[in-house]
């Protein structure tokens, strides 16, 4: 009896406010650690639970951690709670949708609730770490064709992304590689780039044969959803969130830079050349099923989103393709930005379908940007000024045409939600 009078909203048993706090302080870990690709759904989410069971939140929000304060029954606690954001685990979010939409209709006890969101806490991985690595090799092999689209590009980077895969795996058992793992992954990418495959200038440029093996590293989902978060008013989060980005693309340019003193070369190795393309069109519309695969294993995604992720990454190429050749790359990836937003958006509001960041996650990394700061960094270091600069400024003018246009098109196909 006593769990459900503690469950009911309004209950009178004096442990409920304690068991009600603990379980959404877990919900806003769970949702911090899940929130790499922005943080500005969080809050709306912890108080459409809280008000399941009569309660009422708010929350004081930064990247890594929250302030929150759970009112219920007249009485008021505030909690401290810190996580780091990531997006490895979406089979999480995935889980929590249908809990969180149980929640709020009423349909969990507090004991139900409890136990069902620390059995999709404490799950295990979907997957093995083996198809982990194969899925971050993947995922740098389907993005390959983006830098260059030739035979040799894909051939390398399914080297270069098995040493970014092992890494990576390896960071998951050591924490202590976790910490330095952008630094190390594009030191040992580029040492491999520089011995291996840049010794002539006929297979393109190292640059462009080092990045789809360190895309997986790359933040340029972190840039643009820190402009977003900025874009929708979330100052704080977006701020810090564009430094963190700033920050890895900085790691990831110093061990570039490693790999070039180490193999005793200098930086005129970081050439920016692309070679003659040779890949068939149907390598390259391929690409994208590969990409997307390599999203749903390295990211944890469950496998029966597949096909609604591929139709998001799909459409977002076609949209971008076809506005591109009307108004031009700028305009091409707002419009694309634009209907990914809304349409993911628009989507998640059915009961039964994935959540927005699955949906809209595989599409973002199409029109990602990061590549373009890393070539520019390295350009730059390599004694091309006016090449670094235009690609540095690249990245800027895209990040805000990616961050206005999901920023539109989420705000075009959100329906009307007051605060509970």
């Amino acid at each position: 009896m006593d769990d459900e009078r503690t469950a009911r909203p309004g209950g009178a048993d004096e442990l409920a406010p304690e068991r009600l706090t603990a379980l959404l302080v877990r919900l806003t870990r769970m949702l911090l650690a899940a929130s790499g690709e922005g943080a500005s759904e969080l809050e709306y989410a912890v108080a459409r639970v809280a008000a399941g069971f009569g309660a009422s939140t708010s929350m004081v929000l930064v990247p890594d951690g929250a302030t929150l304060t759970v009112v219920l029954a007249g009485q008021s606690r505030t909690v401290a709670v810190r996580a780091f954001p990531d997006v490895a685990r979406l089979d999480k979010v995935a889980a929590l949708k249908p809990w969180a939409a149980d929640v709020e209709r009423g349909r969990r006890t507090l004991a139900e609730a409890e136990r069902t969101l620390a059995a999709i806490d404490d799950s295990p991985a979907p997957y093995p770490w083996w198809l982990k690595g194969l899925g971050i090799v993947l995922f740098a092999v389907g993005f390959a064709p983006l830098m260059q689209p030739t035979w040799y590009e894909i051939g390398s980077t399914a080297v270069l992304g098995l040493l970014t895969a092992v890494l990576a795996v390896a960071a998951g058992r050591w924490p202590r590689l976790a910490r330095v793992l952008p630094l190390v992954a594009a030191t040992v990418v580029s040492v491999a780039t520089l011995e291996v495959f840049a010794r002539t200038p006929v297979h393109g440029g190292a640059v462009l044969l080092m990045l789809p093996a360190l895309f997986y590293f790359v933040p340029g989902d972190l840039l643009s959803a820190g402009a977003t978060e900025l874009a929708a008013g979330f100052v704080t989060t977006g701020a810090v969130r564009l430094v963190y980005a700033a920050f890895l693309l900085v790691q990831l340019y110093v061990g570039v830079m490693l790999g070039v003193y180490a193999t005793g070369g200098d930086t005129s190795a970081l050439f920016d050349l692309a070679a003659h393309a040779d890949l068939p069109r149907w390598a390259t519309f391929f690409a994208w099923v590969v990409f997307t695969v390599g999203t749903v294993l390295a990211f944890a995604v469950p496998w029966r989103l597949l096909p609604a992720l591929l139709a998001s990454v799909y459409l977002t190429v076609a949209v971008q393709s076809a506005a591109t050749k009307l108004v031009g790359e700028v305009g091409g990836t707002f419009v694309a930005a634009a209907v990914l937003g809304a349409l993911a958006t628009a989507v998640a509001h059915r009961p039964g379908w994935p959540p927005r960041l699955l949906l809209a996650l595989p599409g973002f990394f199409t029109l990602t940007v990061g590549s373009l700061g890393m070539r520019g960094l390295t350009s730059l270091a390599g004694g091309h000024p006016v090449r670094g600069f235009h690609d540095l400024l690249s990245m800027v003018t895209v990040v805000v045409a990616i961050a206005a246009g999901l920023l539109l098109g989420s705000v075009l196909a959100q329906r009307p939600r007051p605060l509970p």
